[in-house]
Parts: structure tokens; C-alpha cells; sequence
């Protein structure tokens, strides 16, 4: 009586078993393909905020609900003129939004949002010397619905202004379509030795909306 006891739940787990595999499975693949997933960094474009083969998270969710903010890095699908084949992802930070005048620069060589400088202390710098904003003048308004996007290494992104310049100044051509970002990413997961939130730098906190 005792064996046919505890014969009958083991027998049951083990029905049961691949139902909940199956389960696990399909909330793992609706997370991915809805909420969350990792990108590996495969450029300096992003140095030195991302390192090449840094692995971040991107909350694919949060901009079902709201537009992307000054400041976020975000995970974008390029268009076809700025990676050469269709659907491949970049990751770049979101200096201007929608209706943002974007000027370089001011006196200090700072980049000029709505009328406010904006200190960049995240720029790539190597032995104490950090990057130029900007490696020209340039004095543009992001279309609504639009995003102007830069890599934190200036000097080796092909981002928003290098798509400017090569356009001949087509600012279209030069921004990203809101509805082409993936999502946001919010941190490094790996390595371990790396692993940090991606925050809105508060430099971004005093930039007034157009």
C-alpha cells in the first residue's frame, strides 16, 4: 500500500513534466520576442560606455508606451543606407528628439539643445583627451516623430551626423524613424566585471523641450 503511495506521484511529476517544459519554453521565447533581450556589442562605436563584446539587456516593452527620451541608449533597426543590408542592429544614444533644434557648438565645444549646452562627460576619452562632440559645425531641427542618434565615440561612429554629411545635410536621411527602435537598453549584463544600469546621464535633466 505504501509503494502504490508513492509510485502513483512520481508517476504524475513525470506526465507532467513535459507539459511544463513546454511551458517554461513559451514564456522564454514570449519574454524574448515581447519584453527582453541581449544584444552583444560588436564596435567601438560605443566606447567607452560599451566595450566590444559587452552584453547588454534591452527592455523591448517600454516604448510601446511612451517615445524615447534624450539620453537613453537605445537598439534601433539602421536603415539600409547606414549598414548596407536591411535589418541590421545598432545601438546608439539619443541626443535630440522630435521638434529638438540641435546646434554644434559653443564656445566651450559643447553640443547646444534648445538653447541649452549639454556637458557630455560619457564621450570617449583615451590618456585625459576626450573627443570632440562633433567633428563639424552643424545646426539641424529632428522631424517630429524622428530621432537624431550619436555613438559616444565620436570619432568612430557612423551615427546621425555622419549620415548628414554624407546625404548632403538630408535630415530624413540623417535620423532614425521612431518606429524602427527595438528598445531600450538599460544594462550591461556581461562580464560580470562590467555589469552596470545605463542610465540617463543628469546632464540631460536641464534640457528644455522645444
Amino acid at each position: 500500500m505504501i509503494d502504490e503511495q508513492t509510485d502513483k506521484p512520481r508517476s504524475s511529476f513525470w506526465k507532467e513534466l513535459p507539459i511544463l517544459l513546454g511551458v517554461a519554453i513559451l514564456v522564454a521565447v514570449l519574454v524574448r520576442f515581447f519584453v527582453l533581450q541581449t544584444f552583444f556589442i560588436p564596435s567601438q562605436s560605443m566606447e567607452n560606455t560599451l566595450q566590444i563584446d559587452d552584453r547588454v539587456l534591452v527592455n523591448k516593452l517600454v516604448y510601446d508606451f511612451r517615445s524615447p527620451h534624450r539620453g537613453e541608449v537605445v537598439v534601433f533597426k539602421a536603415p539600409v543606407e547606414w549598414s548596407g543590408r536591411e535589418g541590421e542592429d545598432f545601438i546608439k544614444r539619443v541626443i535630440g528628439v522630435g521638434g529638438d533644434h540641435v546646434v554644434c557648438c559653443d564656445e566651450q565645444d559643447h553640443l547646444v539643445i534648445n538653447g541649452h549646452s549639454l556637458v557630455e562627460p560619457y564621450i570617449f576619452s583615451k590618456d585625459g583627451q576626450q573627443d570632440r562632440p562633433a567633428d563639424q559645425e552643424f545646426d539641424i531641427t529632428v522631424p517630429e516623430g524622428r530621432l537624431w542618434v550619436m555613438g559616444d565615440h565620436r570619432s568612430a561612429s557612423g551615427d546621425s551626423l555622419e549620415h548628414w554629411q554624407q546625404s548632403g545635410q538630408d535630415i530624413t536621411a540623417a535620423t532614425i524613424d521612431e518606429d524602427e527602435v527595438v528598445g531600450r537598453a538599460f544594462t550591461i549584463f556581461w562580464p560580470v566585471n562590467r555589469a552596470r544600469w545605463l542610465s540617463v546621464p543628469e546632464q540631460y535633466d536641464s534640457i528644455p523641450n522645444s
